[in-house]
Parts: structure tokens; sequence; C-alpha cells
């Protein structure tokens, strides 16, 4: 059943893996965010009255995420890293565990990842993928 309401943000999930295998949840994950952006450029004309007008044109999406450092995750920094250093183009999928809700998946390449070490707190990582090609909805 899908979620309904104001939910917490600890069920977002964001899952992925090397292209063709099935995606894996990120370990110990502290955040995670989907940005899509539509390039609008400009179709003025003498004919629009004084006012801009746009065109729709290319659409494109970025995901970010944080989280702890845990060698033994399934999908963790080291792994990341080292899809980044093979160019590796990865599936990715943003959306709950619960059943009807909108989950969003594509394909990208990871266009960063950092670890940091902080001294007497947890190893951290983050990153970044750039989505190449089109966005599913299911």
């Amino acid at each position: 059943m899908a979620t309904t309401g104001v939910f917490n943000g600890t069920n977002l999930l964001l899952k992925f893996a090397a292209d063709g295998s099935a995606a894996v949840t990120i370990g110990h994950s502290t955040s995670c965010s989907l940005s899509l952006s539509n390039d609008l450029p400009e179709a003025t004309t003498k004919d629009s009255a004084g006012f801009q007008e746009v065109i729709a044109g290319v659409k494109s999406g970025e995901i970010s995420f944080e989280g702890l450092v845990a060698y033994d995750d399934a999908n963790n920094a080291i792994q990341a890293a080292d899809l980044l250093i093979a160019r590796t183009k990865i599936d990715w999928s943003f959306g709950t565990a619960e059943s009807g809700d909108a989950v969003y998946s594509g394909e990208g390449f990871l266009s960063s990842v950092e670890m940091s070490a902080e001294m007497e707190s947890p190893v951290t990582y983050s990153g970044s993928i750039t989505v190449t090609g089109a966005i599913a909805k299911a």
C-alpha cells in the first residue's frame, strides 16, 4: 500500500550498481537527494510584447548522497570509488520500498565520491551521480 501523509526520510532509499547488475541500497546512508532540471532556452521575439518567452529544452538529473563508511556494507564507499575510477555506467533507483510509492530509476555515472575522516568522529562518505538518458517512474 502506498505511503500516505508526510513520511520519515529514513524510508527513502538510494540503490545503485554496475550497469546490468541488481541495484543494492547504499550502506549506512544518512541522506540522499534527487535533483531534476529542465534547460529553458530563450525564445523571446518582437512578438512577445516585452515579456520573456522560453521553450522546454534538455532535461537533466543529479543524485547526491552521504553516509557513514562501513567496509562490510554490501554497497560501500570503496565500491563507489572503484566504479568512478573505472568509468562504469551504473543503474540507480530512488524511492521507498513501499509497494505503490513512486520509484525513479535510470542510468548514470558517478561524478564524485569523497571519503572524509575527522579525528574522533565516524568516517563519512559523499558523492553524486549524473544521470544519463531517460528517467523512468514506476
